[in-house]
């Protein structure tokens, strides 16, 4: 555990000094733009290297942070190495998607390049946050000799089933168009002159002609080569180094670190507190740890040789949360920190909670049966608006991204509620709800919600799935429902770690509609459910008698000021056009750089909808970016939008490139793309 008097390079400090602007060459005559953070001896002492290798431009989008953080490593005796891939920031190339070929073989590069500089001692690591954490895992897999261990924060094994694309074959309407539109905008910023010269322009002017990601996302609308290409899931043992999964419970992504524990077998750790796609010592909103320390012991143990006991401590540390009746946009989340031995964890086993036809939930449940013809059934007409007030997908942690109380969400949909708890109940891992359902349409989907009810009423969110029912057999081959044809289907939830409080009742909420969440199927699901053949399965934790509870050293800053990202989200309804809309921005976040570089960033996303009208669906996305320094100013507005017929999907995208007041390109794009079984 990490503690105050943790052994090690951790207390120790070390001068340090940062190569603002260094070029990589790569065996194809391309060079990537690198920054390095070196302990002021490493040339006398070399250490070992730790690479951070992303599109986000290390000039502008993340110099701040990359300042704090790879300085840090650097104070600890590590050659800190933050790479732009190429065709981002300064480094050479174009960027044509995420995760291709052509950048892991890059990074691969890279590292023997760390590992043969005179101030490395031959060992590297790997880390990263997103993007970051998922290239640390595909590298991995690839095995380049000098890579020795990998820290991958808020990642996924899965690039299909678990990202911002696809949720359950469900196309993720609140997310695949808006990232699609920051990579669009982002990549058509050029490299700074200050480190490229008088090319900046030509580069540039070849950047604004990369096609949108998005319009090879939705191509590929089933889980394929394409998505199976760098979903280390796949063969999670080719990783061969030791690897240190972290997540957080309001992360989209804190799946993939139980799952690559549980199918690695290799060295692994594995750590979800109570965060949202963050860094653990922003912690976002609640629990901040000093990550750095905990890092730079796995890095000693596995880079260094020192012993530092980290691989002699729990295999997993996660963070139980409670519910209260507090607002959830409250400072900080109650709970416990424990501690599993190994993952699957002896200590949880499953318990089955009967659907009942009084719309009760029990202990106890049957397993799903068929032929009961005379069985209860409920049924629902989806409501289009259903899951307007799920929050972000991809929250970071902050109030604007968090679900509220789901009362509004649980009266869209078929309830299912237990008696009040005589006893907490705590559950870790992924729940699992199995459904005796039929559905009037061929194409249809099923969100599942796992909430709360506390003493009072409100209905806190606690974990969710969604499932594209044509995919109920495989993501690769899917096939339409037949109408009214009962059958069973299982919807994983996520996973989650969490204590039901005495006095509370858990609740199961069904509905055929999660916009935005899910886009929409092409008519209106009307979805029956047989409670009787219908059951909640849950991963039930019983506590240890004696057992751990890790003790981290906080995080060195205020967590109120993670309250709020500077950003908004509103919902509202239209009650002459019946519209309703999800509406997300940030207006104007302005950064000043050392050297006087500025970068200026707003955006903009509004998700709208019809009662009763599922092709009414419409996402519009709005970036602006600027850059300046003196009379160089650079600004580029992307603006996208997605809506669907019954047969297709269609995407527009237009981008203005502009230096000064001079707009010296127009680009755009129209595409159509058929649905599949969506």
């Amino acid at each position: 555990m990490t503690t105050t008097d943790r052994p090690g390079s951790a207390l120790q400090r070390r001068p340090v000094r940062m190569l603002d602007h260094v070029w990589i060459p790569l065996s194809d005559g391309t060079r990537l733009a690198a920054r390095l953070w070196l302990p002021e001896d490493a040339d006398a002492h070399p250490v070992p290297a730790i690479l951070e290798y992303i599109p986000y431009r290390k000039n502008d989008a993340t110099a701040r942070r990359d300042m704090a953080r790879q300085s840090q490593l650097a104070e600890h005796g590590y050659a800190a190495a933050r790479v732009d891939l190429r065709g981002s920031g300064d480094s050479d190339g174009l960027l044509l998607d995420e995760y291709l070929q052509q950048e892991l073989d890059d990074a691969c590069e890279v590292i023997a390049w760390l590992a043969a500089q005179p101030w490395c001692t031959g060992a590297v690591g790997m880390t990263g946050i997103s993007w970051g954490g998922f290239n640390a895992l595909q590298v991995a897999a690839l095995r380049p000799p000098a890579l020795k261990a990998i820290i991958s924060v808020c990642s996924t094994d899965d690039r299909y089933a678990d990202d911002v694309h696809y949720h359950g074959g469900c196309v993720v309407g609140s997310d695949m168009l808006p990232w699609a539109s920051h990579m669009l905008a982002w990549g058509a910023r050029p490299p700074d002159p200050a480190n490229v010269g008088d090319r900046w322009r030509e580069a540039w002017l070849e950047r604004l002609d990369v096609d949108p990601f998005v319009e090879t996302w939705l191509a590929h609308q089933r889980r394929d080569a394409y998505w199976k290409h760098a979903s280390v899931c796949e063969d999670l043992d080719a990783l061969d180094c030791a690897v240190y999964m972290v997540g957080g419970w309001d992360d989209a992504y804190r799946d993939a670190v139980l799952r690559v524990l549980a199918g690695y077998h290799g060295p692994r750790k594995g750590l979800i507190g109570p965060w949202g796609h963050v860094y653990p010592d922003t912690g976002a909103p609640g629990a901040p740890i000093d990550f750095t320390g905990e890092a730079v012991r796995f890095w000693d143990h596995w880079l260094k040789g020192v012993d530092t006991g980290i691989m002699d401590e729990p295999t997993l540390r996660v963070f139980l949360r409670e519910t209260v009746d507090d607002p959830p946009a409250r400072t900080e989340r109650v709970g416990v920190w424990v501690t599993e031995p190994s993952w699957p964890s002896a200590s949880v086993s499953l318990q089955r909670w009967g659907l009942r036809p009084d719309s009760g939930l029990a202990p106890g449940g049957a397993s799903p049966a068929r032929g009961d013809g005379g069985a209860v059934r409920h049924r629902i007409l989806g409501s289009q608006t259903a899951g307007l007030e799920a929050g972000a997908y991809m929250g970071g942690g902050v109030v604007e991204d968090l679900a509220g109380d789901q009362r509004r969400e649980d009266g869209l949909s078929l309830c299912y509620t237990s008696t009040p708890l005589a006893a907490p109940l705590t559950i870790l891992g992924e729940a699992e709800v199995e459904l005796d359902l039929a559905v009037d349409r061929p194409l249809a989907l099923v969100a599942v919600r796992l909430c709360e009810v506390t003493p009072t009423g409100a209905s806190r969110l606690v974990a969710r799935g969604l499932a594209n029912l044509t995919h109920r057999h495989s993501h690769e081959h899917p096939e339409p429902m037949t109408p009214g044809e009962r059958t069973v289907v299982t919807v994983s939830l996520s996973a989650v770690g969490h204590t039901f409080s005495t006095g509370s009742r858990i609740r199961v909420a069904v509905s055929p509609t999660y916009w935005p969440w899910a886009w929409p199927s092409p008519e209106p699901v009307t979805l029956s459910l047989v409670p009787s053949g219908s059951a909640l399965v849950l991963p039930v934790r019983a506590s240890r008698k004696g057992e751990e509870r890790p003790r981290f050293v906080l995080a060195d800053h205020d967590p109120q000021v993670q309250l709020t990202g500077g950003g908004h989200r509103q919902v509202t309804h239209d009650w002459i056009t019946g519209r309703s809309a999800v509406t997300a921005w940030l207006d104007g976040d302005r950064v000043v750089l050392p050297g006087g570089l500025e970068l200026t960033e707003s955006w903009r996303d509004v998700f709208s909808i019809v009662e009763g009208d599922p092709l009414s669906a419409q996402v519009r996305c709005e970036r602006v970016s600027r850059l300046a320094r003196g009379d160089w100013r650079i600004r580029v507005e992307a603006v996208a939008t997605m809506s669907a017929d019954a047969t297709a999907f269609r995407i527009t995208n237009e981008l203005d490139a502009y230096e000064g007041d001079t707009r010296v390109a127009i680009r755009r794009w129209h595409r159509e793309i058929p649905r599949d079984h969506v």
